[in-house]
């Protein structure tokens, strides 16, 4: 896509699994991010579209402004939304600009049962306060004490770590780094994030969002 800049709808409208949702804001909160992460950007989310059900955003947050779309309930942490009250509420309650990259890798079935696997298993995780969020981020870029197999499981994770797991899973990322390695501006393009099997994320589209923009979506996709 040649444009670098679309609105909401087109967004949602164009969005596939696997695409990458970027956010920078400008709270003190965000700023820390950004400054103790060296990044442009302090919150990460993936795009979920599978089948006849509407787009779907899958991260991580400390808040729980909407309905978690798998459990239907509202819950802090890991998090399932409908995409587009997701970057509605990030854009507008919270004051965050909005970017998509999109992934240039054909989503199988095996791959969208990965993902559904994912979120099963992740879905509800709490949200590491910020003192755990500084030092889960730092344990990150420390050498492992002891050599083994790689971490499978979070007490608790932050956004970067949810859609990391998610890539790995999805057999994007390497089983190697541990997902406290990751943080939002690895999924900036300025970042050499290597995908496998051939795949790749184009650069960053500013998304534009309209300044009525509303939330609408309630319920629950979960069987």
């Amino acid at each position: 896509m040649a444009d670098t800049q679309i609105s909401l709808d087109e967004a949602v409208d164009v969005t596939r699994t696997g695409d990458v949702w970027l956010f920078r804001g400008r709270s003190k909160a965000d700023r820390a991010i950004q400054v103790t992460t060296n990044s442009p950007v302090n919150h990460v989310g993936m795009s979920v579209v599978i089948e006849d059900l509407p787009p779907l955003m899958w991260h991580a947050e400390l808040g729980r402004s909407l309905p978690d779309l798998w459990t239907g309930a509202h819950q802090r942490g890991v998090q399932l939304h409908d995409l587009r009250d997701a970057v509605v509420v990030w854009a507008t309650r919270y004051g965050q600009r909005a970017w998509l990259r999109q992934l240039d890798q054909p989503i199988t079935q095996e791959v969208e049962d990965a993902v559904l696997r994912t979120i099963a298993r992740l879905d509800g995780t709490p949200f590491p306060s910020t003192a755990r969020l500084f030092t889960r981020w730092l344990g990150g870029r420390l050498p492992r004490l002891k050599r083994g197999a790689p971490d499978t499981g979070l007490e608790t994770a932050y956004c970067a770590e949810v859609v990391a797991v998610t890539y790995e899973a999805m057999g994007l990322l390497p089983a190697g780094p541990r997902p406290n390695w990751y943080d939002p501006g690895r999924f900036w393009s300025g970042d050499d994030l290597r995908l496998l099997a051939g795949s790749r994320l184009g650069k960053e589209i500013a998304v534009r969002i309209p300044p009525d923009a509303r939330v609408t979506a309630k319920g629950s996709v979960k069987n």
